[in-house]
């Protein structure tokens, strides 16, 4: 007489490992900044967001509170995915000061020109009175890098008696918003501007900027 064979075990899915489950927030991150950017902070639901990379609201809500905690997170994600890494903004240094300002001035507009660059940019400005930590989580991760990395020059400058500039971040903040800033408003506003029509902007803004931290 034979023994009946039972029925053979379910088999379990095993426990994601930790680089699946950092994969899969990644995921969500990235889709969930897609909506936002898409849709805005309104538009955008978890609902939506969780089905796009089939989770579930559960799932989602278990790594982020809330919607205005999956916001910022996804802020923060994308911002991270854009933002020039060091050996890029590094890559600036030319030989002369004068060219080095250029170079990083352009970099920073090419930030803004790539891909979601510009959206992003109305996102926060869009926003900023909602999240006003937005702004403060882009600054310090996508331009505070090249900022420092210019301070760091403008020092290197002044003690070799070349420029007079007492804050060398503060001027070099400064030189962000007066060099940078008219070109990518107007990016960001869906205007276009020809390379040649960016590039007198630029060298306009930078010998500017040289001439007003000359010594007296």
């Amino acid at each position: 007489m034979f023994e009946r064979s039972l029925p053979a075990a379910p088999v379990r899915a095993g426990r994601p490992t930790r680089e699946q489950a950092q994969a899969r927030h990644a995921a969500l991150l990235d889709r969930a900044f897609q909506h936002f950017l898409e849709k805005g902070y309104d538009g955008a639901t978890i609902e939506a967001i969780a089905a796009d990379v089939n989770m579930t609201k559960r799932t989602v809500y278990a790594r982020h509170p809330d919607k205005a905690a999956l916001f910022r997170a996804a802020i923060r994600h994308g911002t991270e995915a854009r933002a020039a890494p060091a050996h890029v903004i590094a890559g600036t240094r030319r030989e002369t000061l004068k060219d080095t300002l250029i170079a990083i001035a352009m970099l920073r507009i090419a930030l803004v020109s790539q891909p979601g660059g510009a959206e992003l940019q109305r996102l926060i400005n869009t926003e900023a009175y909602r999240f006003p930590d937005i702004f403060q989580t882009y600054y310090e991760i996508a331009a505070l890098p090249s900022v420092r990395f210019l301070a760091e020059i403008l020092e290197n400058e002044t003690a070799a008696g070349r420029l007079a500039i007492e804050d060398a971040i503060l001027a070099a903040n400064v030189f962000i918003s007066m060099v940078v800033s008219g070109p990518v408003r107007f990016i960001v506003a869906g205007n276009s501007l020809a390379d040649e029509d960016v590039d007198r902007r630029v060298r306009f803004a930078v010998d500017l900027f040289l001439k007003g931290a000359e010594p007296r």
